[in-house]
């Protein structure tokens, strides 16, 4: 009867070790992922957040939140443009989503002149970001416009320049939206101020986007990839042209998921 109980016993607690080893395994298995950053991303001149309707589509399938501010007096919002609409106004634009939004740990995306109002950003609410991407963007150093950063195509630039508002020639004005609008001359010649350390020191990536064919060296953001290089960035290179977001989405959604 000894040996019964005995046996009886060891059977029991056995089986209340083996369910408890189990249940820890289980709960490590369903333990929940570390959820994904934020991507926040800031369009370019003359263009809008409509510009990145696929990148945003294709980064959601992978199980991001992405936010793309529209910049006040372009895209939809072209119906606010005035002549003193400025790079610090556009600072504010994305400033204030990432405050009313409450976003945090975001992955701060700028393209082109994006990337002069991410460097404004950083510089204003470092402690919501978790990376600044450059995506063929310019880098400005503190003091410096989008226009003296251009100073190798100053001519082009120049010929563009009507009134307060620096119109392209494949800005039409009986195209229908979505379209490429007027930019504000005042967002190229301001200047960018740049006054706390820690937004010097958030953590960026610089993505330079080359055609096929063509040598790194000889595209137009060249000098601004070096630039990211010499501050000791990470710097990536993507075959497309200079609107990736339209001639390879797939391939920039896939760099823009891998960057941590």
């Amino acid at each position: 009867m000894k040996t019964r109980l005995t046996i009886f016993r060891n059977l029991f607690l056995f089986l209340l070790l083996a369910n408890a080893l189990v249940t820890t395994a289980g709960a490590q298995a369903a333990k929940p992922t570390p959820a994904k950053p934020t991507i926040v991303i800031v369009h370019g001149a003359w263009g809008g957040s409509w510009a990145f309707r696929k990148v945003d589509a294709l980064l959601r399938e992978k199980g991001f939140n992405v936010y793309r501010p529209q910049l006040t007096g372009l895209g939809e919002r072209v119906h606010l443009s005035r002549a003193d609409i400025g790079l610090s106004t556009h600072i504010d634009d994305v400033v204030n989503t990432i405050l009313f939004e409450d976003l945090h740990d975001i992955i701060l995306v700028g393209h082109s002149y994006g990337g002069m109002v991410i460097t404004g950003v950083a510089d204003r609410v470092p402690d919501r970001i978790r990376r600044l991407v450059y995506l063929d963007a310019f880098v400005p150093n503190d003091g410096e416009s989008e226009i003296s950063l251009v100073r190798s195509h100053a001519d082009w630039l120049k010929n563009m320049i009507k009134g307060d508002y620096i119109v392209p020639a494949w800005v039409k004005p009986d195209q229908p939206p979505p379209k490429d609008v007027p930019q504000p001359l005042k967002t190229f010649t301001e200047t960018i101020v740049l006054k706390n350390k820690t937004g010097l020191k958030v953590p960026a990536t610089y993505i330079l986007t080359v055609e096929a064919g063509k040598e790194p060296k000889d595209d137009d953001f060249w000098s601004q990839a070096v630039r990211a290089k010499e501050r000791g960035w990470p710097v990536l290179q993507l075959t497309a042209d200079h609107n990736a977001q339209w001639s390879a989405p797939e391939a920039l959604v896939d760099m823009l998921a891998g960057i941590r």
